[in-house]
């Protein structure tokens, strides 16, 4: 996660010696970055939503969404807001992959491939996550067999190394997985992320552009938190937000999926791990 989520003004231990303890610089956790408006906000989140009732609603769709709700939007500014919110459209379409990162986009290896056991298949994603004021990104990984959540982290950026964070750590606590899929984001498509995977035996596979189930697991998580938590309880700030996500979490693992023949998560991940 953001280690400066950690930092507590209202603590007795100086703002200074909670970065040094945290070995994080003091400015950066003054630094704060220009925000969006509060009708930008809106439109984030207004499009969160509209996506996972209508996972094909490409930029139109969206224009129009927002139109019917009495909110007039340029293409380019649905676009960017968009791409800011992590938001892609899922229809089929020609492989645009930039130059350059395209010895980064590795095949797919889930198809007909029987999961029968924890550890075997990871899927990891990383999605748009909106509070009272401002948004945040939440980076999760799934165990496809278990439905346990293997990790997880917040950040306040769609940068590699955020994501890659949350790979190590579930390493740390639970082993490598035999295959780990993502999608073909800038996070997983890029050189730090292939040469850590790599080097730690990990098998590689990449969601087939415009495929909606090559990580249905993963995004069936998306749609589960976000309705049961996220948007009943939109958080005031970062530490907020992480400890209502955590204690989720506990209750998602600890309760029947009918996925997995109505077993609890943890139970089948701790069990057979």
């Amino acid at each position: 996660m953001d280690l400066r989520l950690l930092i507590n003004r209202d603590s007795d231990v100086s703002i200074r010696s909670q970065c040094d303890y945290l070995g994080i610089p003091r400015s950066s956790f003054y630094h704060v970055p220009q925000g969006e408006s509060d009708e930008n906000l809106k439109v984030m989140q207004l499009m969160d939503k509209h996506i996972l009732e209508e996972p094909t609603a490409g930029v139109l769709t969206m224009q129009s969404m927002l139109k019917d709700v009495g909110i007039h939007c340029s293409y380019e500014r649905v676009r960017r807001l968009m791409r800011k919110s992590n938001i892609c459209a899922i229809y089929p379409r020609k492989h645009l992959t930039v130059l350059g990162e395209k010895k980064y986009v590795y095949p797919y290896l889930l198809r007909h491939l029987e999961i029968s056991r924890p550890n075997q298949v990871w899927e990891i994603d990383i999605t748009y996550v909106p509070m009272q004021q401002g948004f945040m990104y939440l980076t999760a990984i799934i165990d496809v067999y278990s439905r346990f959540i293997v990790g997880w982290g917040l950040s306040n950026s769609l940068d590699a190394e955020s994501s890659l964070r949350v790979v190590r750590e579930a390493i740390s606590v639970h082993g490598c997985p035999d295959i780990l899929n993502s999608d073909q984001g800038s996070q997983f498509t890029c050189k730090q992320y292939i040469d850590f995977l790599k080097d730690s035996e990990i098998r590689i596979s990449m969601d087939g552009r415009g495929r909606a189930l090559d990580n249905i697991y993963i995004e069936r998580f998306w749609r589960t938190i976000k309705y049961q938590y996220i948007y009943l309880n939109p958080a005031d700030n970062g530490l907020q937000l992480y400890n209502g996500i955590r204690k989720w979490i506990d209750r998602y693992h600890n309760r029947d999926h009918q996925g997995i023949d109505r077993k609890k998560p943890f139970i089948i991940y701790n069990m057979a791990a």
